[in-house]
């Protein structure tokens, strides 16, 4: 059987890289894509000397052409975090906008079948909790976390309609969050800046009085979950995440009992439209995809830990203030 070939965009950043090492396992063809304005070539480099692995230095908002045969395209090009999207909000939405709309073209002229990675802020703060598939979200467009919600949200639109209108096979990946190796210690999400001060011996700051609550998922289990999706029959939007809440304080006092040191906890102003609740409703995914997570929160977050303490002391001391409870 011949080697089936996939384009991975967004292939340097934190789910790009794990996804580039799945997809190599299970013996395909990998084109790597990103621009690496968020992405880190230190999260693939030991894939270059494979011979089944390509790079290409490229923004997805211009056109994208991949010569050859193409089986499978995932859409992960966008920045992430906070910190990024509020630096670089008009690259955020046109890699969400012009980015996807190319890669739909390009999936319908290879006639591949293409995923897409949306988020669970499509459902901004939400009225309902957990969040299932159905729940249209409460999003402020016009907020600080509008250019990412929102990109999000057309990207789901416009994949939906080249599905519909087209014929085009596509799937829709609601993803909440996610933690593990290769993360950057200072993008802007709770879990790094947890861990960061803790590292730095630093008060750890929580927005609020912590009562937020966020629901953390370990990459391997997203990872798998995603696998599963893009082999599917299932065009809908699905979520992918663990379902165990916690409350961002107690989140805080597993971080502290985790690294072994004594911070305090110190109180932030809660940011504009900071999600209060996030967790998802995993039914469809148990019941379609089989799926479950399988990695617990402290296992997790023990190698999580390892890896951070494992990068250059000048990556660990430096900080950026500008970050959310994400």
């Amino acid at each position: 059987m011949a080697r089936k070939t996939i384009l991975i965009t967004g292939a340097a950043g934190f789910l790009g890289s794990h996804l580039c090492d799945r997809f190599i396992k299970e013996d395909y063809k990998v084109i790597a894509m990103d621009n690496l304005i968020t992405g880190d070539l230190r999260n693939i480099e030991h894939l270059f000397k494979l011979e089944n692995f390509e790079f290409y230095n490229h923004d997805v908002s211009k056109f994208v052409y991949v010569p050859g045969d193409l089986d499978y395209i995932l859409h992960f090009a966008s920045p992430a975090s906070p910190i990024d999207y509020l630096k670089i909000p008009i690259q955020t939405l046109k890699v969400g906008s012009l980015g996807t709309h190319n890669l739909l073209g390009l999936a319908r002229a290879k006639k591949a079948r293409m995923l897409i990675a949306s988020t669970s802020e499509v459902y901004g703060d939400p009225n309902v909790n957990p969040q299932p598939e159905e729940y249209w979200g409460n999003v402020n467009p016009v907020g600080p976390r509008g250019v990412y919600d929102e990109a999000k949200r057309f990207q789901e639109a416009i994949t939906m309609a080249y599905h519909t209108f087209h014929g085009l096979e596509t799937r829709i990946v609601r993803i909440f969050n996610t933690y593990g190796p290769r993360m950057r210690l200072n993008d802007g999400r709770v879990l790094p800046a947890f861990i960061g001060q803790a590292l730095r011996g630093e008060p750890l700051t929580m927005f609020g009085d912590g009562s937020q609550t966020r629901s953390f998922c370990y990459v391997d289990d997203l990872i798998e979950g995603i696998y599963r999706l893009l082999h599917s029959d299932y065009a809908q939007p699905m979520n992918i995440g663990n379902p165990d809440e916690i409350t961002i304080k107690q989140f805080g006092d597993e971080i502290i009992k985790l690294t072994g040191t004594d911070q305090e906890m110190i109180s932030l102003p809660l940011p504009t439209d900071d999600p209060k609740q996030r967790r998802p409703d995993i039914t469809k995914a148990r019941a379609i995809l089989g799926w479950e997570p399988k990695v617990s929160r402290s296992e997790g977050l023990k190698i999580t830990y390892e890896y951070f303490k494992s990068l250059p002391e000048k990556e660990i001391q430096h900080k950026d203030f500008t970050y959310y409870n994400k």
